[in-house]
């Protein structure tokens, strides 16, 4: 058995190392220009209906939705395959945040680093791939459902005296300190949509540490492994 690390940083994906209010902006922009504004709004309706009922975002997911619907308006099939397209090659590696590999190196020198993600299980690893967080972690990637339910498997996968987790909502943080308590710092990235809705964020207890962006990590006293 694998001896635990004395500390493992679990970081999230969107709107903490990556800019995914600005993926979302660059596919709505995407769909009006190719589809019209009226299609356009009924992915966007499909798609909020599918976060609503998931808990994570589901491009692809929504776009299955959305396709039952424009194919009984008598959309072809090719326009929405053009539709996955942009989806699938999408330069993710343009939106990381300024000095998100920079704090994954330097995180790296002071324990291991473990992407820690909500999402689907296809589109959702195909984005950190080619968004280059993939390797820049080595591989060490968990993609669940809902991961503050999943803590058990996260700690059987990389178990540690202590972790770290590097988040843009403070609802999960929250969830995960009320189960982990004193073995976890939370670290609040101040950074999207959820991180600055301070209506939703009024519910729940301040984070361990909080930050204004994810390259702020390396100014923060974690000592070395």
């Amino acid at each position: 058995m694998t001896p635990p690390s004395a500390t493992v940083f679990l970081i999230d994906v969107d709107n903490t190392l990556l800019d995914n209010d600005g993926i979302i902006a660059d596919l709505r922009t995407h769909l009006e220009q190719s589809f019209g504004a009226e299609s356009a709004s009924r992915y966007w309706t499909a798609f909020e209906q599918l976060r609503s009922e998931l808990g994570y975002v589901d491009y692809l997911g929504a776009l299955q939705r959305y396709r039952a619907e424009e194919s009984s308006r008598g959309m072809s099939d090719s326009r929405l395959l053009l539709m996955s397209e942009f989806l699938i090659d999408y330069p993710f590696a343009d939106r990381l945040y300024p000095g998100a590999l920079e704090t994954l190196k330097h995180l790296r020198q002071r324990g291991p680093t473990v992407i820690l993600s909500d999402g689907d299980v296809v589109f959702q690893p195909r984005k950190v791939q080619r968004s280059g967080l993939w390797d820049a972690t080595e591989g060490r990637v968990l993609i669940y459902v809902h991961k503050e339910q999943m803590l058990d498997a996260v700690e059987q996968c990389y178990p540690a005296r202590h972790y770290v987790m590097i988040d843009d909502k403070l609802r999960i943080l929250s969830a995960m300190k009320a189960i982990w308590g004193s073995r976890l710092t939370t670290v609040f990235v101040r950074q999207g949509h959820y991180a600055l809705d301070t209506q939703a964020n009024a519910a729940y207890a301040p984070a361990d540490i909080a930050i204004e962006r994810i390259g702020d990590i390396i100014n923060l006293d974690f000592p070395p492994a």
